[in-house]
Parts: C-alpha cells; structure tokens; sequence
C-alpha cells in the first residue's frame, strides 16, 4: 500500500500535516518499504482558520495525495484529517524514524495491533 510521510528532515516523522512543503512517498508491504519520491505541496496551514485560500489549498494536497492509502504526520488538526478520511485517505499520528513508523502504520492498517518479531 502506498503511504505518504510528512517529514522535513527525510529521516523521521518530524512535521505537521499543514506544515510540511512535501510528503515523502512509499510503498509499504509486510516484507518492508521502498521510497517512491515525493510530492511538493503549498503549505496549508496559515494560522489563520479564515485565510481566503486555506481550503483550497488544502484540496490541492488532497489531490495530490490521491492513490495514497494514509497519510503519516507528526501531528494534524481535525478539520484536515475529515477532509482526507472523505478522499479514502487515513491519518496516523507518528513521530521518530521513518522506517519505524511505516511499520506501525502497516500494523495499524492491516488491523493487526500486534508486534513484528
């Protein structure tokens, strides 16, 4: 499945969904993940809920994310995670390494709480 990462540095889960300037795509099996590239996007998060253009942004990352299972972010607000739940697009809230959190998301969205040995 194909999941996309919100992550400034290309090593960790390090940004807010409305922060990040690009998601970092993979492709995530049980055997491991494999870097497809990313996707630059206009940052949707303008601290201020009324922005004209807010909502428009935050479709245009919508779009861009399409074909995306979820979407893996440090931290996102609630309006955005509707919007993307609408598109068929789950969000995680993780933080650290990459690797890591890409297996936790596979667990997740496998339906299997349980731990990799």
């Amino acid at each position: 499945m194909r999941i996309a990462v919100a992550s400034k540095s290309g090593r960790d889960v390090d940004q807010h969904f409305g922060h990040a300037e690009r998601f970092l795509i993979f492709e995530v099996e049980k055997g491991g993940s494999s870097a497809l590239g990313e996707i630059a996007v206009e940052k949707y998060c303008s601290f201020d809920p009324e922005h004209p253009t807010r909502y428009g942004l935050l479709n245009r990352t919508i779009a861009s994310l399409a074909g995306c299972r979820a979407v893996v972010s440090a931290m996102i607000g609630e309006a955005p995670k509707a919007e993307l739940k609408k598109a068929g697009i789950e969000t995680i809230c993780a933080e650290g390494p990459i690797d890591e959190a890409l297996r936790a998301a596979l667990r997740t969205l496998s339906g299997c709480g349980c731990q990799e040995g």
